[in-house]
């Protein structure tokens, strides 16, 4: 177990640095507590003076009850858990993935497609001229412009686990070059070295000339179109609260205007691609039937419309409004709202002086007692007057860089308790770069211990030789 601590130094910078590395037992909450408390009590680090943790989203680690955070919120009950913004993101958008069939059999294509041509380098040439030759005739036909950086010849994207966004870069990659992959996939079921691989391409080549694969192919386009800048931003190396929570919102209402408007364009656009490539196209006002094989489950009191509509466009599209909806919605997100009033973005607009008064009193009492909680008001009104019309204040863009502006130019003294309250604020971990960072140090340290140990272990062997 990695353990990362993020804190505050003296000048007003955030640090995230690798703490130690613990060998655990079992992953049970209470033992991985019981490490921590253990690795922090060497140093003399108190529980009591935690102000905020993070992990992934693990029942063992998120447990409302008996999760890590949990048992640490009964030790320190301002130890505010932020699951990882990012990886909350993929928590829902993998979930439908796998949850919804169309989806998991999509994805579970996609990958069949790039295992095939991209294992092979003959196979990757092969596709590469076959996109060079449909890129030549849609510019002698405008549809594409040509210009700098314009019409390059790429290669099949393979989607990974752990970078939704590369679910997108895949999928992308799969429409630009869809004639020219059938092209290999045809070349490949005439001339496969081996029947299994005749086999596996003609597979995989009917199912990419189905209706099926090419409307769910354009819905996972769309919906991951909207999700990817979320995802980018969230997994930035610095990312403040305010833009995180604005594009949060931005991509629920994205993906409700995609639910409610979007259909119809999407079905032309679906229809005209399968006209193009001479794919078969359901008759949409047809009543669906399962497909099932028995004559008593086939008949359906839905159209093939309602099917496409509902059954699928809708339904996952729901199933992912559903799930940002739980996955971003307690108390963490109620602390990072509430700390919008402290963000020096475009002059201080959300400044709020009862804001910030709330998120001291309800989040951390025990950092301000009533008394402060007096001054802290009237330091505010202060600060608002002073701070926030100074020219050395403007053009900021985060609370890292306000705190250290307040201790370069001795304000902090002034306004000690904003100051103390922008240090907590500052502690909770907001995007995935300290998760990353821990685990990239964490392989390093491995990777330097285990050669250390054979050096040390090939000595020993030497000398008692």
């Amino acid at each position: 177990m990695a353990i990362v601590l993020r804190f505050v130094d003296g000048q007003g910078s955030i640090k995230e640095r690798f703490f130690d590395i613990v060998q655990v037992e079992n992953t049970a909450a209470s033992t991985l507590k019981k490490s921590v408390c253990y690795s922090l009590a060497r140093y003399n680090l108190l529980i009591d003076d935690l102000r905020g943790q993070g992990y992934d989203g693990a029942s063992n680690m998120r447990g409302a009850w008996n999760g890590l955070q949990a048992l640490f919120l009964k030790d320190c009950p301002y130890a505010y858990y932020v699951h990882c913004f990012a990886h909350r993101l993929q928590l829902p958008l993998v979930a439908a993935s796998k949850k919804e069939p169309s989806n998991w059999l999509l994805f579970s294509k996609l990958s069949s497609i790039v295992n095939l041509i991209g294992s092979s380098p003959k196979r990757l040439t092969e596709l590469q001229a076959f996109q060079a030759v449909e890129i030549a005739r849609k510019v002698a036909s405008g549809e594409r412009e040509t210009g700098k950086g314009a019409n390059q010849i790429g290669s099949l994207q393979r989607k990974g686990e752990t970078r939704w966004s590369s679910h997108f870069d895949s999928i992308c990659s799969v429409i630009d070059m869809y004639w020219a992959t059938m092209q290999v996939l045809k070349k490949m079921v005439s001339n496969g070295s081996t029947e299994d691989i005749r086999g596996e391409a003609k597979g995989v080549l009917m199912m990419m000339e189905t209706f099926d694969f090419v409307f769910m192919l354009h819905v996972m386009h769309r919906i991951l179109g909207i999700t990817d800048m979320l995802c980018r931003n969230l997994q930035e190396k610095t990312l403040d609260i305010l833009n995180a929570i604005d594009s949060i919102a931005t991509t629920k209402v994205l993906l409700l205007k995609l639910r409610n408007e979007s259909f119809d364009h999407l079905s032309m656009c679906v229809n005209s691609i399968c006209i193009e490539y001479e794919i078969e196209t359901p008759d949409m006002n047809a009543w669906y039937n399962e497909g099932t094989g028995r004559s008593c489950q086939q008949k359906s009191l839905v159209t093939v419309e309602h099917h496409y509509h509902f059954d699928m466009f809708n339904s996952v599209i729901d199933y992912q409004l559903k799930e940002l909806n739980y996955r971003f919605n307690d108390d963490a997100l109620e602390i990072l709202n509430l700390s919008c009033a402290l963000q020096p973005n475009d002059q201080f607009k959300l400044f709020d002086v009862d804001q910030i008064c709330i998120l001291a009193r309800k989040f951390y009492p025990a950092d301000f007692s009533d008394q402060e909680m007096h001054h802290l008001r009237f330091q505010l009104e202060h600060y608002e007057v002073d701070v926030l019309h100074h020219k050395c204040f403007l053009n900021l863009s985060s609370n890292s860089e306000l705190l250290q502006k307040l201790i370069r130019t001795n304000k902090s003294h002034h306004y000690n308790l904003v100051e103390r309250l922008i240090r907590l604020i500052l502690t909770l971990p907001v995007s995935t770069a300290s998760t990353e960072r821990a685990f990239s140090a964490m392989k390093r340290i491995k990777t330097i211990y285990e050669i250390e140990w054979k050096k040390n272990s090939l000595r020993y062997y030497d000398h008692s030789y």
